[in-house]
């Protein structure tokens, strides 16, 4: 296929997952293709509701799993290598396999706000198309106090090239064996020194800028009067008709970066939690079932909060005798 969305799931981020889906279908419509990467063997949920939906299939390409198993077992930085577990989210990396020519990736955390026609169209002059605001944290992604980063990348690169691996638009075969052997051989060399020590994400920024393929981050290119914000961190954003603008602006997804899975959960089964830009959540994940949308009943509580411990608790947690 040319061109298609992508997305990582299992069935924990079951109900992230079905509001992504009806965003695209809303935003792009509902013959967009779109591939689920397995996070791992949980989707029991996942399968019955891509049963329901003719665009939309679940990666099975067995041999490119393990592949990028095995890779991310060897690139995962030493300092974390003993207690390494894989957990799922590398296999994004499927996408450089196939199904797709060209991908758009979304995290089961985002909702598709716009059309991504100039994030596709990107690809003409780049190989990665991204749009956020990571670079404003770069120790997120490589250990900035690490005296090989700048041996290795210049300040320059880090500074234009650094991104959020929730979100970004990239090509099919990229990454032959010859390329993930050579990248592999620097990790191993002594560049795992320069990673941030967890996840896929600074494994995917190093890959792209070890490779010195051409990314192009929209938050640098954009002039300012289109350029806005993603994140629900955001709390300026405005609502209108289910979509979401940053002062006028329509975005181009909304990231949901920071509410976890369990918080989405609890929503779902009724539990009145409170977190960002909720309704519009609330409206795509029930956007073809808005029967069962749960009405609260009990106050609200925000998703963030934490009661203070008793007394009690303090003195065993002073003593040792308790977390």
């Amino acid at each position: 296929m040319k061109q298609g969305i992508c997305t990582l799931g299992n069935d924990i981020v079951y109900d992230q997952l079905v509001a992504l889906l009806n965003s695209i279908d809303t935003i792009l419509g509902s013959e967009t293709p779109v591939c689920i990467y397995p996070f791992d063997d949980q989707l029991e949920k996942i399968k019955a509701e891509v049963e329901r939906r003719p665009n939309v299939f679940i990666y099975e390409d067995t041999d490119s799993i393990q592949r990028w198993d095995e890779f991310m077992a060897v690139a995962s930085p030493a300092s974390v290598k003993r207690n390494y577990r894989i957990y799922g989210g590398h296999r994004r990396f499927c996408a450089f396999d196939g199904p797709f020519d060209r991908f758009v990736y979304l995290d089961a955390d985002t909702l598709v706000m716009n059309s991504l026609d100039r994030v596709f169209d990107g690809l003409e002059n780049y190989d990665c198309v991204t749009y956020d605001f990571q670079h404003l944290d770069p120790k997120m992604i490589y250990n900035v106090k690490s005296p090989l980063l700048f041996k290795v990348f210049s300040p320059e690169e880090v500074r234009l090239e650094i991104f959020c691996s929730g979100f970004f638009a990239s090509k099919k075969g990229l990454f032959p064996p010859q390329q993930r052997e050579w990248l592999l051989s620097q990790l191993k060399n002594s560049e795992s020194e320069i990673l941030y020590p967890t996840g896929d994400q600074p494994v995917l920024n190093y890959m792209f800028m070890r490779s010195k393929l051409p990314i192009c981050n929209l938050a640098h290119h954009l002039p300012n009067s289109e350029k806005t914000g993603n994140s629900v961190t955001s709390s300026h954003f405005e609502a209108q008709d289910h979509i979401v603008y940053d002062k006028g602006k329509r975005l181009t997804y909304l990231h949901y970066i920071g509410i976890a899975p369990r918080v989405m959960q609890a929503v779902c089964r009724g539990e009145n939690i409170e977190f960002p830009y909720r309704d519009i959540f609330l409206h795509y994940r029930y956007l073809h079932e808005p029967e069962k949308r749960p009405v609260f009943t009990s106050p609200g509580v925000p998703y963030n909060y934490s009661p203070k411990p008793s007394l009690f608790k303090r003195v065993l947690r002073k003593l040792k005798l308790t977390k």
